[in-house]
């Protein structure tokens, strides 16, 4: 018996190995993520700036000239760094892009520090680790083995490294790269974060790729009152009145409903998955609302795929422990789905407030694009490299429930595929959040498929 064990063994180790980097490549990698998580780049306290200089730095150092090295943007601190690896020209470029600036992180919120990377229990921790610097690390570890290598793709290959993605506004990246520098990030698609691969209980479900994704509406719920003497309470509170608007809203829904996107999306997971929920998957995507009922309440991710929401996020009011409030607001995120318009949201959330007291207005611009289309080429190439990689795990389209700078490319007329290859355990999705993590063998794995998928597009 340990004599037919052993071979097995030894060929689970070979196949294991196959689905990674070569041990250099590897390591390259986990420096450049290494570099990139440790420094501070938080949306409002840090600076993208030095992530795109050090990046910048380890590209001349591979040889690729300063001529096809870009660094800058609209403040000195919020910089992008763009490069392009040239081929024969045959075809029009593929444009990869990943964010530098992070959420930002406080040492007292986390059990560690968020700006160094730390490698524990199977885990890379670290602000970043996961959105969005190990697909930032991976794209100039991967262009600089393919120069180590001497590969003549048919199109030139661009990555662009930007910043703002957290927080958007007049110092967005890809915004600001789009009005001053398109020609540096002009592409035929481009492939950027926003799908990932979906685990549940340690197994592989799918490798997704977004091809939409929702759109973001920020309102103020502002409530304002003349106060007085805390000593002589009347019901007419401004924080009551603001506490009863979000007490109504935590209790409600948006109509549940499902696109050609979700549809797609939850007819491949009623494939993929066992159980009581696998016959709900496959009437949500024949549009059945009561299964649709069922699944939203199984899963947040599902429950945020399948309709419109709005959460309140920030809340402030009050200005003296002694005195009634003569302000209290509090700022209500909405992720929108595309069909969703800006005027049925707002009216629907006036209703849900349903105080004349609560004024409900719109804190900034809104941008959205169109979907990008089902690419035959992207899909088939995704298909066959998870296939190999992760056998039987299917590659499947997605809506985000969140937004990525993609909306800006494809607003602006370049389709963009969120993929990644690197494996997050739906449940347990880190990002934003305290502990933020990545697996150590997803990364890697996310490496080589990466490496292979831009290859075989590429050439």
């Amino acid at each position: 018996m340990l004599r037919f064990l052993l071979p097995v063994a030894i060929l689970a180790l070979n196949l294991a190995a196959q689905d990674m980097p070569p041990e250099a490549d590897r390591q390259l990698a986990r420096d450049i993520y290494k570099q990139f998580i440790e420094i501070k780049s938080g949306y409002t306290t840090g600076s993208t700036t030095p992530v795109a200089e050090a990046a910048a730095a380890r590209l001349q150092a591979a040889g690729f000239p300063e001529s096809d090295i870009f660094i800058g943007g609209a403040i000195p601190r919020k910089a992008n760094l763009v490069v392009r690896y040239r081929g024969t020209g045959a075809r029009k470029p593929i444009l990869l892009l990943a964010h530098t600036d992070v959420v930002e992180a406080r040492r007292e919120d986390w059990s560690m520090d968020p700006f160094q990377l730390i490698e524990r229990d199977g885990y890379f921790y670290g602000r970043g680790t996961g959105d969005d610097k190990a697909q930032a690390a991976v794209w100039i570890a991967n262009l600089i083995r393919y120069k180590r290598e001497g590969f003549k793709p048919s199109r030139d290959i661009i990555v662009a490294l930007t910043a703002d993605e957290e927080g958007g506004g007049p110092y967005n990246g890809v915004a600001w790269l789009l009005k001053n520098r398109r020609n540096l990030i002009d592409a035929e698609f481009a492939l950027n974060e926003g799908g990932w691969g979906e685990m549940s209980q340690g197994r592989k479900i799918s490798n997704d790729v977004q091809v939409s994704e929702k759109y973001l509406i920020d309102f103020r719920l502002e409530v304002r009152n003349k106060g007085g003497h805390s000593s002589m309470p009347v019901p007419d509170n401004a924080i009551y009145h603001l506490a009863g608007a979000l007490d109504r809203l935590a209790k409600f829904g948006f109509p549940l409903k499902t696109n050609s996107a979700t549809a797609a999306y939850f007819a491949a997971m009623a494939k993929a998955e066992s159980g009581a929920v696998k016959a709900d998957l496959a009437r949500v995507a024949q549009g059945d609302h009561d299964a649709m009922v069922r699944v939203a309440a199984a899963s947040p991710a599902w429950n945020a795929t399948l309709r419109t929401t709005c959460v309140a996020t920030m809340i402030e009011g009050g200005h003296a422990r002694n005195a009634l409030p003569q302000l209290a607001t509090a700022n209500i995120n909405c992720r929108v789905l595309p069909e969703d318009t800006v005027q049925f949201v707002e009216d629907t959330l006036k209703k849900v407030v349903a105080d004349d007291q609560v004024k409900v207005s719109i804190v900034h611009d809104i941008e959205k694009g169109p979907s990008s289309p089902m690419r035959d080429d992207l899909f088939k190439t995704a298909s066959r490299i998870t296939d190999t990689m992760w056998p039987g795990v299917p590659t499947v389209p997605i809506m985000l429930m969140a937004a990525t700078d993609g909306l800006y490319l494809r607003a602006a007329g370049i389709p963009t595929y969120g993929i990644q290859g690197f494996f997050f355990d739906r449940n347990d999705m880190r990002f934003h959040g305290r502990d933020e993590r990545m697996s150590v063998t997803s990364f890697y794995e996310g490496q080589k498929f990466l490496y292979e998928l831009v290859k075989s597009l590429a050439q």
